[in-house]
């Protein structure tokens, strides 16, 4: 939607910026409502490192499974490639972008690690966590937008990009999936962060942000127009982990509410 911005001879891509300004606001409200619950800071910061590089790793691994089909020619065709540096090039390329499911679950991968081995409070911290990630991902999505990937399908209703580095997205109405996706997951944030002030489902906030996500997340994939994410018995990937974290979410709410009632 806009151009990149161009820093000494750097392009910075507006999904970066708002990345950018989403983690530190998520950062910001974690430390601050870890300081209320008199929690050591030092010990929140350092989890927040890990889990950003949990996010790394994990969003350009899932992002290079939906490149499966480059992965096999790079395995079928690596007697072709131009040395080392072609190499470089074609893994750039497999693993160069970023998908939220595999940031996410990442994420919550390195972040239960820490906590476990610190010996932390586990229901706190992803209790927050349910109602801090979605506060991220409103403003990720906004940027999303802005740059123009992530786009949605063609449509009456929407915009049309020109600066987009996606070459396809470019000169076609587009459906704003993104900003509806980010809309939700404000809508998210508001809801769990009233019951966590209301100290409801205490414990368990994480997985009711799994439930409502993943049929969000699910339905919204039909309105995406980008078809290079890989693609399962008709399902995308995002669609077909939104299922497992469906039920996942629904074993594990259920599973501690028996405990809660026992």
């Amino acid at each position: 939607m806009i151009p990149n911005i161009n820093i000494n001879g750097k392009e910075i891509t507006p999904y970066i910026i708002m990345a950018l300004i989403g983690a530190f606001i998520f950062g910001i409200f974690v430390c601050h409502i870890a300081k209320k619950n008199k929690k050591d800071v030092n010990d929140v910061i350092i989890l927040l490192l890990i889990a950003v590089l949990g996010v790394f790793i994990g969003g350009h691994l899932l992002y290079g499974i939906t490149n499966m089909n480059r992965i096999v020619y790079l395995i079928t065709h690596f007697n072709r490639l131009r040395g080392f540096k072609g190499l470089i090039g074609e893994l750039e390329i497999i693993f160069g972008g970023q998908v939220f499911y595999g940031g996410l679950i990442g994420g919550l991968i390195a972040s239960y690690i820490y906590i476990s081995k610190k010996k932390m409070d586990k229901e706190f911290f992803f209790d927050i966590g349910a109602v801090a990630i979605p506060l991220f991902h409103f403003f990720a999505r906004i940027g999303c937008f802005l740059s123009g990937c992530c786009y949605g399908i063609e449509s009456k209703i929407g915009f049309t990009y020109k600066y987009s580095l996606i070459e396809s997205a470019n000169f076609v109405n587009r459906f704003p999936v993104q900003l509806v996706e980010s809309f939700c997951n404000l809508l998210i944030f508001i809801f769990i962060y009233l019951l966590y002030k209301k100290n409801k489902l205490k414990g368990k906030l994480i997985y009711l942000y799994f439930i409502i996500y993943s049929i969000i997340r699910f339905i919204l994939e039909f309105f995406r127009g980008d078809y290079y994410r890989g693609f399962l018995f008709g399902l995308s990937t995002s669609q077909i982990i939104s299922i497992v974290l469906f039920i996942t979410g629904t074993i594990m709410l259920i599973k501690q509410k028996k405990i809660s009632n026992e």
